[in-house]
């Protein structure tokens, strides 16, 4: 092979290699992503799985564990309309959101007066906040007892606001996720429903159309 074919030829060898490492890196960096969402999914699945589970079964006066405490289990929330159903925990940290809905610190806590606040991720948990409506009943067990609530309003808010969790005079339930639902990234807002206590038995509340 002439001097000047070879010089020719080296330059493609060169980037065919380049390409064909950039290939498998990402091919590889693409299968550990893949791998990872499907640890995060089968993890938090079993959390709750595990927590529902020994919460559902506790004797009426056995106590789960210390509420107040990071990452000790609160209770369970529930919205049987949208099969919203969610083991709640002390704490809103990433690792505590990736596995449950979580209490904000410095709320009230259910049947206490004042604004229960919920967190939750949108692509997760709380992904059936979407539907919700005014009217929807949201039920929140804890050892102490099932304490309902019935969506007053529904808002969207910057992600900087923070007056939706400021306390109230009443009882109130305020849950809180990222919006849009559909965003890849992080999120610039935050969609929050309200809610409000009812605090004397009456029929189930039925959501407006």
């Amino acid at each position: 092979m002439k001097p000047a074919l070879r010089a020719a030829v080296r330059p493609r060898r060169i980037t065919t290699a380049i390409l064909r490492a950039a290939t498998y890196f990402f091919l590889a960096l693409g299968i550990l992503a893949l791998c990872y969402a499907g640890y995060v999914v089968l993890d938090a699945d079993s959390y709750q799985a595990y927590e529902q589970s020994k919460f559902e079964n506790a004797s009426p006066g056995e106590t789960p564990s210390p509420p107040l405490v990071e990452g000790g289990v609160i209770g369970e929330i529930q919205v049987r309309r949208l099969h919203l159903k969610a083991i709640v925990v002390q704490g809103s940290s990433h690792t505590i959101l990736r596995r449950a809905v979580g209490h904000i610190p410095e709320t009230a806590l259910p049947g206490k007066p004042g604004n229960v606040a919920l967190a939750g991720h949108r692509d997760t948990f709380f992904r059936p906040l979407r539907n919700i409506r005014l009217g929807d009943a949201i039920t929140f067990k804890t050892s102490d007892g099932a304490f309902q609530y019935v969506v007053e309003s529904t808002a969207v808010v910057a992600a900087s606001e923070v007056g939706v969790l400021a306390s109230s005079d009443g009882r109130t339930l305020t849950l809180i996720t990222c919006f849009p639902f559909d965003y890849i990234g992080s999120a610039p807002s935050r969609f929050v429903v309200r809610a409000r206590e009812l605090l004397s038995p009456a029929p189930e509340p039925h959501a407006i159309p």
